[in-house]
């Protein structure tokens, strides 16, 4: 896994302090009713450490990042002195001194990974048993970079979502800002099947407990409003999985 060192700056001015729109009106919320009840969280792919500002103070935390100026930014936004980050490649076997954490999450970065299989392998090891693995991805079968799109049937008046491709992994390159063709960074993402994360899971020993997709909250104006606000309570952006260890 490369990290994202060098779009460090463009990632921290989008997510900054409070997080993005849906980090903070749709994935923040949700994982905090998910965790309340936990004593202690491993953060995989943690970047600037947005999850960790908003979690409970007194919840031992530590978040991981390979990226050496994500994890430079985390440091400087926390206040916590209980709260840790380390840099280590998730994508190779890590040995922490804590195995027994209550939960671990992976929040928007599972699908950034070069190597998934691992990163479950090493959650799966610093998990006590019937500890908690929450997964919030991209949503895997309406979500496809390049391979899906947005559609409007003028005839019956819907707007509608084309897939062009789903079973079939890829990796795909994905621009940091289409809008401006001066900035030519770009980060990769992988898609894999629902079929196909699942058996990623049970290979590395966890169950899939829940899984619940997370919908905009959004609303559209102008004249196709009614079309636009119906396609995003039928679509939605994230899948959220929680997995136990057993």
């Amino acid at each position: 896994m490369k990290g994202y060192d060098h779009v460090s700056k463009w990632y921290d001015s989008v997510v900054k302090a409070k997080g993005h729109y849906y980090h903070e009106k749709v994935i923040i919320p949700k994982l905090k009713k998910i965790l309340k009840d936990k004593k202690s969280l491993l953060d995989f792919a943690c970047g600037q450490g947005i999850l960790q500002r908003h979690i409970d103070p007194s919840m031992q935390y530590l978040g991981i990042d390979i990226s050496e100026k994500l994890i430079k930014c985390a440091n400087i936004y926390n206040k916590n002195r209980n709260h840790k980050f380390l840099k280590i490649d998730l994508c190779k076997t890590i040995n922490l001194d804590k195995k027994d954490f209550e939960a671990c999450s992976i929040v928007l970065s599972f699908q950034d990974f070069d190597n998934p299989f691992m990163a479950l392998k090493n959650a799966f090891s610093h998990l006590k048993k019937n500890g908690s693995l929450v997964l919030i991805i991209n949503h895997p079968c309406f979500r496809i970079p390049r391979q899906s799109s947005w559609g409007i049937d003028e005839k019956n008046k819907i707007q509608y979502r084309r897939i062009d491709r789903y079973m079939s992994s890829m990796k795909v390159p994905i621009s940091v800002n289409p809008f401006d063709r001066k900035i030519k960074k770009h980060l990769f993402a992988n898609h894999f099947s629902l079929s196909t994360l699942s058996n990623y899971l049970f290979e590395n020993g966890f169950l899939i407990e829940k899984i619940e997709e997370l919908l905009s909250d959004k609303t559209s104006e102008g004249s196709k409003a009614k079309m636009e606000n119906r396609a995003r309570e039928e679509f939605p952006l994230f899948m959220m999985i929680v997995a136990i260890k057993k």
